[in-house]
């Protein structure tokens, strides 16, 4: 190995080995200055290195064991410093884990259950600018807030966008690059612009396609077991 190679590596791993060190002093956790400023960090719970904007500490509230990946923006309320009285904003739930490069704003509620998954840059907020006044600029029109939840056990895929007053399932999926806005019921599958439904969970049956409202089940197969999609697909008919 020449001497110039030699030296490439030993700086790399000089590099490297100094880049882990800042990051994990730069993380916050319940033990640093900086994750005292939230109204809850819980136990175990990160907020990885380097970190987004974040701002309205006072109103977020993070559960135990979950991870908050590199650049994450969170948020609760307009600006720095602004009085949002005596209620939490933001609500993360214990066990979850936020995607590198999201966003989660908050101005009214926003509420994350428990070991909920997110791919990276998924856009959360619960406020939306209002277009009322054709005349006045969007930007400067009153926003509208509208409360967000999201069930315990759910995934939202890379990209996704969740609306001001969306209300999502247990154990929901959101497809990659979807647009929700909506309430949805536990165990199902949103895909699409704007997000629909596309896979539902009945038990004793699993997953399969919505039916129409109200489709009927062919008279006399009530009680017959069928395989699965067999039914599904005689009620679409």
């Amino acid at each position: 190995m020449s001497l110039r190679a030699a030296l490439r590596r030993a700086a790399g791993r000089l590099i490297h080995k100094g880049w882990a060190t800042v990051r994990a002093a730069g993380a916050i956790s319940p033990d640093n200055p900086a994750g005292y400023r939230f109204r809850r960090l819980g136990e175990g719970a990160c907020i990885a290195f380097p970190v987004g904007a974040i701002f309205g500490e006072e109103w977020i509230e993070i559960g135990d064991h979950s991870l908050i990946g590199e650049r994450v923006s969170l948020s609760a309320g307009m600006v720095p410093g602004q009085d949002l009285g005596p209620d939490p904003i933001v609500r993360i739930g214990s066990g979850c884990s936020i995607g590198r490069g999201s966003h989660i704003v908050g101005h009214q509620s926003i509420e994350i259950g428990d070991h909920v998954f997110t791919g990276p840059y998924v856009y959360i907020t619960d406020q939306n600018h209002s277009y009322d006044d054709p005349e006045q600029p969007i930007g400067r029109q009153w926003p509208r807030n509208d409360p967000v939840f999201i069930g315990s056990g759910s995934w939202l895929g890379a990209g996704a966008i969740i609306l001001p007053g969306t209300r999502i399932g247990r154990q929901s999926v959101v497809a990659g690059g979807a647009v929700v806005r909506g309430k949805f019921p536990d165990h199902c599958v949103l895909a699409g612009v704007p997000a629909r439904v596309v896979r539902t969970y009945t038990p004793g049956e699993g997953w399969h396609r919505p039916r129409h409202p109200g489709s009927p089940v062919p008279p006399g197969l009530e009680n017959v077991p069928l395989p699965p999609g067999v039914l599904e697909e005689l009620t679409r008919r």
